[in-house]
């Protein structure tokens, strides 16, 4: 996968006012406002912040427009935009691993160096995590928040759409809580391999990985009664039309991986599809909502 690195240099202009804040208050805005042209991580720097976005998903254009019009006082923003190394930048993190994660008291997921023997015996559900560069390890709060309402859901028969797998942790976590048959899908080979790689660690079988975008549902016959979308905001906005055609009348849609700033163009896009909110949950400015799709089968889009 290629990104681009987007170097910003933040300006402070009032010298009365304390510029370290001020300077914390321009990066705050600019990763909340720049999420919708495609930015998904970021990190601070003396100079102001960087960010990253995948090559085909950098909306030059919106990023030049936030930028001008950001809504913070007595600053100015300019940019540089130059290739991401191309590297595994998951290196270092893979060999350390990850602390295990208790989700409710009811879910333990770790990593293969550090095993939890209690887990089983305790009545918790036991997920093993092998992240080779695929996002989805549990230590992030969108993916806690998933966590959480499929423990609190009834999988028990379900058929499950797992949409951007990644590590296939969400798809592991349905299996593993009774779905009947779950479909993923991602755009990276390396995901794909190692969704099916985890799903081994945990003797899980009822799991199929798909290569490809949201395309690759056009090879899909069935619908299913859930479907789990844990991918950035702008993607949600494309993909959604396709995924919410391959959920069954009155079936359900969990989405997260956005602000909760982003949460009413989300709404608003669903409700355009004939879904609903019925649960929305918040972590740390992070937003996870359920939906539940109208029983009907006219397709409400215009």
């Amino acid at each position: 996968m290629k990104y681009k690195k987007i170097i910003f240099t933040i300006n402070c202009h009032n010298d009365s006012t304390d510029t370290s804040l001020t300077k914390q208050t321009a990066r705050d805005v600019l990763g909340a406002m720049t999420a919708a042209a495609g930015l998904e991580a970021f990190e601070d720097t003396d100079e102001g912040m960087t960010g990253y976005a995948q090559t085909d998903l950098l909306d030059t254009a919106m990023l030049k427009e936030t930028v001008d019009n950001l809504p913070v006082p007595d600053v100015t923003v300019t940019f540089t935009i130059e290739n991401a190394e191309d590297r595994n930048w998951n290196t270092a993190w893979e060999q350390g691993g990850f602390k295990p994660i208790n989700v409710s008291n009811r879910c333990i997921i770790h990593d293969t160096r550090h095993a939890v023997g209690t887990a089983t015996s305790a009545g918790m559900t036991d997920i093993v995590i092998d992240a080779e560069q695929a996002f989805g390890t549990g230590t992030h709060e969108t993916t806690q928040m998933i966590v959480g309402r499929l423990l609190d859901t009834d999988l028990t028969g379900k058929t499950i759409l797992d949409c951007g797998c990644g590590t296939g942790i969400l798809s592991i976590a349905a299996a593993k809580l009774g779905a009947k048959a779950v479909t993923a899908y991602d755009i990276d080979e390396w995901s794909v391999r190692n969704t099916m790689h985890n799903c081994e660690l945990n003797s899980v079988t009822n799991v199929t990985a798909l290569l490809g975008d949201v395309t690759v549902l056009k090879t899909v016959e069935n619908n299913f009664d859930i479907a789990l979308a844990n991918i950035n905001r702008n993607i949600l906005l494309a993909d959604m039309p396709v995924i919410a055609s391959h959920i069954r009348k009155d079936g359900t849609l969990i989405i997260s991986g956005f602000y909760a700033d982003d949460a009413d163009i989300l709404i608003s896009k669903a409700a355009s599809l004939g879904m609903t909110p019925t649960l929305r949950n918040e972590k740390n400015k992070w937003c996870m909502i359920e939906f539940r799709k109208a029983d009907k089968t006219e397709n409400t889009e215009r």
